[in-house]
């Protein structure tokens, strides 16, 4: 298990992401440059920037590097930033958020198998989750908890099989966390 990426809901993701990319070297992803709009149901929006960490990608590594538990690589974990407009589910969470500027929504972990993960913290009372199943789309399957009673923040499981994001998936998940606080 290793971090995936960190979502943060911010008043502007643009602002955001110049501080990650200037401060930590992060890059925006060269594939979505102006990143991706979310659109509610509602009529309202949510827009999205995928920063990628300044190491290169696990699979772009010239050479293995040996682990306690085989071969492993940790780098930073990717940024995903989002604003909303018009209300959105997005845009009520950072107004509640540390005097209207947002902050971290979640963390989210790569994991082997969600629904074992998610079959695991069930039994252990660890955490509740916003579904009962998980949310799949093609090479994701993903998962949210409810803010946890220990750390007061939400995670998310995440099983890959190939890198990125898939918008209905970011759409459902924002969804399904609309009533937390």
């Amino acid at each position: 298990m290793r971090i995936d990426h960190i979502a943060y809901r911010v008043r502007d993701r643009f602002e955001t992401a110049r501080f990650f990319t200037e401060g930590f070297g992060y890059k925006i992803d060269p594939e979505l440059p102006d990143g991706f709009e979310i659109k509610f149901d509602d009529g309202s929006t949510a827009k999205c920037l995928v920063l990628l960490p300044p190491e290169k990608l696990k699979n772009d590594i010239p050479w293995d590097i040996p682990g306690a538990n085989g071969l492993e690589y940790h780098m930073a974990p990717e940024i995903f930033i989002s604003d909303g407009q018009n209300h959105s589910v997005v845009e009520e969470w950072v107004a509640s958020k540390n005097g209207g500027i947002g902050g971290v929504h979640h963390i989210a972990y790569q994991v082997e198998s969600v629904e074992a993960k998610m079959k695991e913290f069930k039994e252990k009372g660890l955490m509740e989750f916003t579904t009962e199943e998980p949310i799949r789309c093609e090479g994701l399957t993903q998962v949210f908890t409810k803010p946890t009673p220990f750390t007061g923040i939400i995670y998310e499981f995440i099983e890959r099989e190939k890198h990125g994001f898939c918008q209905d998936s970011v759409k459902f998940l924002m969804e399904s966390t609309r009533d937390l606080k």
